[in-house]
Formats: structure tokens, sequence, C-alpha cells
């Protein structure tokens, strides 16, 4: 019984221990990316409309992409 505790033990220890050696992550970094999203490339997956470099065309694809995802204007 004493052993099986010593085990239970050692496994807690190491399953809390393990967190340790997670590294630190930070809102905003996109893989050294400072690009911002508007001035990304033109290919063939992008949505029609969208002209590269410009903000107020990406904001409206942003936001024609999110009311289709919203499902209480999707329902009738």
């Amino acid at each position: 019984m004493a052993r099986a505790t010593l085990l239970c033990a050692a496994l807690a220890a190491a399953a809390l221990l393990g967190a340790c050696g997670e590294k630190p992550q930070h809102a905003g970094t996109s893989h050294g990316n400072s690009t911002p999203a508007w001035n990304g490339p033109q290919s063939g997956f992008t949505a029609p409309g969208w002209k590269v470099g410009d903000q107020a065309s990406w904001d409206e694809q942003i936001k024609q992409r999110n009311r289709g995802q919203n499902e209480y204007l999707r329902l009738p």
C-alpha cells in the first residue's frame, strides 16, 4: 500500500513539474511576421473583391465572412 501511495505521489509531482518547462506565449506575435494582414499576397485562395494593401476592403471582407458564420442571421 505504501508503494502505491509513493508511486502516485511521484506521478503527481512529475505532472505538476511538467508545466514548468512550457515556453511563455505572447499575444500578437505571428512567427516574426510584422506585416499587416491586408498587405498579404494576392493568390487563388483570396476572396473576390479584395485588393492587396486596401485595409477598407479587407475589413469589409472580414465583416461579410463573420455575417456568414453568425447563426442568428442565418436562421429564418
